[in-house]
């Protein structure tokens, strides 16, 4: 046995004696503030269980003070209620968290000032009221004497936190209702400007907003086990979840099944509702999961005149000739304050258009998405656009697209959208002449290399001229290389995969991890060529990883040739096969697949996966199974494309998945729930698109009436009653009844909700094969109910 880690030994002995310290304040402290008793300074009170206290607390070097509840056993302190946010207070004036002679919560300085309080009311005399903090995290008022009698609680009144146990809706009779509210950024409470509460329009379902104007997330309508909007809620058995819609109230409870789960639900500084839950193992907050899922789908995320890049990095910058309101709150990651200019742009006389012409100019910003409601002018060009905008000092951007569009005002919810999407528009943002020129400046630094490079090999022409020389000849020692097959993976230059794919201008298709180019190689052999999104890893880190990938060799992977690295992109180069993805040829309706094709493809990516999940050095599991990803040969041999790709993305496959990897339709539930991964996930989605296959139609289909059929829960069904004669595509002339019988049954076994129920590839193989029996399989539990909550009669007709 390995002795264990350093860090293990210090993150137990920290833990250790955390506890041992929480043990002995546990015995000095009180759950409870009385009249004759009040908290100042360092006191605090603690839940009877020691989960929380309440006391004062400074966020990051402000000094400021705040009264505020948070966990007492985690070592990272996480702040769950604060009282006083719109109203600091400083440890030199002596604040006093105390009940007041009405009875009430106060926080009064040392002048016996309220910065505070409850403002509980009720309507008979009470003789003492207490504050306790319970052990679930909620401060209440009660009367002393009346433990049951609560006259007001911190649960009523949340800041950015829900916890478990916690309600939170609406009083539909007072109108009241909870309102979470960010803090404005990491070490300052105050109100930010993200809200989330019940949609007070259509009461029915829960919405996020900027502002208190623009909402840019819903949750959707209750189904009875989850909101339609928030990932794997019905599936998560770690949770109980309760909501009550009735003519008085509407609510919503979760609450954690594991009563030692230290779990929350935070609207954090930047608009997205996030689930946090404690590891003590790695002793850090990990965030579950994020609604919206993406940071530039959450309204002006980065305040105006900020920008968000989308992509894998999402993250906001300033327009060029701006710089952030606040630079503590940007390095804090807070960016809604936005962006103001280096360079303050005055309004003259609208008559000096000399001045305006001479002062201010245009920067262009490509492939913006740009909110809100400009103003639409009739020009006949982009230069006439222009000068309507210049002679205009409120104007702060235009843009031409058979008309003129100007902005006169701030500019609110920019995002700057990757290179290939079609949605954003060029504009031109005003700026002052000097900003410009800085960026022209920066501008010409970044073009003098090139040219200082041709001064340089001028000067050293003869050392240029010898090392041509060798590096011709290595290159065409490379080429030879490249081009045999039988050497390993090979290096290739951008410039020579540029010039076999023509400049990267055949596009054969483009799917979850990036666009795939049609090549040919100098030798006329034709290669795929792949420029993945999203890596992460560094060049040495990566060339071990695809070296790994180019060492595995069965007849249904698709063959990895080499790759390329330059600056921060990365390519793989494949052998290219002759017919293309299985989808092309499966739903097509002018050449049916015969049943005999079908089983021979069904049967191969079996038997690939299988090499994959078991007999690599270590597991791979693919984690995006469709048609789309597999491709076919000369002799409609199936081929696995894009396998280990997941592992380049530098995935941590735990609970702490935050961003769902694949497609919908083919996800297991593990994936929507944020259970760990494993290559089960893909027997569910080799499941799925069995059932496609067998069928020769999506398992998804829109019918003209409206109601959404879904294939896999009406083929199961069918199964599981013996009858597979309605199942297969009728478009074949003939099928194998045997093999049809046993491809149903992986089909339904493998799609079952429970992974531990699902075959593994190697057993599906053997049942293909027909040397291992499998019996019938259950019609799975979950999606039949799914289908049925959302139409009871979605699958009950013939296909």
């Amino acid at each position: 046995m390995s002795p264990p880690s350093k860090r293990k030994i210090c993150s137990s002995f920290s833990f250790l004696m955390l506890s041992i310290f929480h043990l002995y304040t546990s015995a000095a402290s009180t759950d409870t503030i009385s009249t004759v008793q009040s908290l100042s300074g360092s006191t605090t009170i603690v839940s009877k269980e020691g989960n929380f206290e309440l006391g004062f607390f400074s966020p990051g070097n402000t000094g400021n003070l705040y009264v505020g509840i948070w966990f007492r056993t985690t070592s990272k302190k996480a702040v769950t209620w604060v009282a006083n946010r719109d109203s600091p207070v400083t440890s030199s004036t002596s604040p006093e968290l105390k009940i007041s002679e009405d009875g009430n919560l106060v926080l009064l300085n040392k002048f016996g000032e309220p910065k505070w309080s409850s403002n509980a009311t009720w309507k008979k005399p009470r003789k003492s009221t207490v504050a306790v903090l319970l052990s679930n995290g909620n401060l209440i008022l009660r009367d002393k004497g009346n433990y049951s009698d609560v006259i007001w609680q911190s649960f009523d009144h949340p800041t950015d936190t829900i916890l478990s146990g916690q309600g939170f809706g609406m009083d539909k009779i007072t109108g009241e209702y909870q309102n979470r509210v960010s803090w404005k950024d990491p070490e300052d409470p105050a109100p930010g400007p993200f809200s989330n509460h019940v949609d007070l329009v259509r009461l029915n379902q829960y919405v996020s907003l900027w502002n208190q104007s623009e909402v840019y997330w819903q949750s959707g309508n209750w189904t009875g086990q989850a909101f339609t909007s928030v990932p794997g809620m019905p599936l998560n058995t770690e949770y109980n979840y309760v909501f009550i819609n009735n003519s008085h109230q509407f609510k919503f409870i979760y609450t954690t099944k594991d009563v030692s789960k230290i779990t929350r639900i935070v609207l954090n500084v930047n608009g997205q509702l996030q689930r946090h839950t404690w590891s003590n193992e790695s002793e850090e907050w990990i965030v579950q999961w994020s609604l919206p899922a993406s940071l530039c789908d959450v309204y002006s995320v980065c305040g105006p005149f900020g920008v968000c890049r989308t992509g894998s990095d999402e993250k906001c910058y300033c327009l060029p000739g701006f710089r952030p309101v606040s630079s503590r709150s940007w390095d804090l990651g807070a960016w809604n304050q936005g962006c103001v200019r280096r360079t303050d742009i005055s309004c003259v006389d609208s008559n000096i258009h000399n001045v305006q012409q001479e002062n201010h100019a245009f920067l262009k910003i490509a492939n913006i998405k740009v909110s809100g409601n400009p103003i639409q002018l009739n020009a006949q060009s982009t230069e006439e656009c222009k000068s309507i905008c210049l002679n205009n000092c409120t104007c702060t951007a235009y843009a031409y697209q058979r008309e003129c569009i100007v902005w006169n005002s701030e500019l609110w919810d920019l995002k700057q959208l990757s290179d290939g999407n079609i949605d954003g528009i060029d504009i031109y943002v005003r700026l002052a002449a000097s900003d410009l020129q800085g960026q022209d400046n920066e501008n010409k630094i970044h073009h003098a290399r090139p040219m200082l490079i041709a001064v340089l090999g001028s000067i050293f022409v003869t050392l240029c001229v010898f090392g041509a020389v060798v590096w011709t000849f290595q290159k065409r020692n490379a080429n030879q290389k490249a081009f045999s097959s039988d050497d390993p993976l090979i290096l290739y230059s951008y410039s020579l995969l540029q010039n076999c794919t023509k400049n990267f201008s055949d596009k054969l298709g483009q799917g979850s991890f990036g666009s795939v180019y049609k090549g040919s190689l100098p030798n006329s052999q034709l290669i795929a060529v792949k420029k993945l999104q999203g890596m992460r890893q560094g060049e040495k880190q990566f060339q071990t990883e695809v070296r790994a990938l180019g060492q595995i060799h069965h007849r249904n992977l698709v063959r990895l040739k080499g790759f390329c690295l330059r600056g921060a992109e990365r390519l793989l180069v494949y052998e290219l096969i002759a017919k293309g993805s299985l989808d092309s040829h499966l739903f097509n309706d002018v050449k049916v697949l015969d049943w005999y094709t079908r089983f021979h493809v069904i049967l191969g990516i079996a038997k690939g996966l299988h090499y994959l999940h078991e007999e690599c050095h270590e597991c791979i599991i693919h984690c995006d199974i469709k048609p789309e990803n597999i491709l076919v040969d000369e002799d409609f041999s199936p081929k696995v494309a894009d396998f280990g790709l997941a592992k380049l993305m530098d995935r941590n496959f735990s609970r702490a998945l935050t961003t769902v990897r694949g497609t919908i339709g083919y996800l297991a539930p593990e994936w929507i729930a944020g259970l760990p991964i494993t290559s089960k996930a893909d027997v569910y989605s080799y499941g799925m698109m069995l059932f496609e296959i067998i069928s020769g139609k999506r398992n998804t289909e829109l019918m003209e009436s409206g109601t959404i059929k879904y294939f896999p829960v009406w083929a199961a069904d069918k199964i599981r009653n013996g009858d597979i004669s309605e199942v297969f595509d009728h478009r074949m002339n003939d099928t194998d009844v045997q093999e049809l019988d046993r491809a149903c049954k992986v089909a339904c076994w493998c799609i079952q909700d429970n992974e531990a129920h699902r075959p593994t590839m190697q057993q599906i193989v053997h049942i293909l094969q027909g040397t291992r029996d499998v019996g019938l399989p259950p019609v799975p539990a979950f999606l039949q109910h799914l289908v049925e909550e959302y139409d009871p009669g979605s699958y009950s007709s013939n296909v």
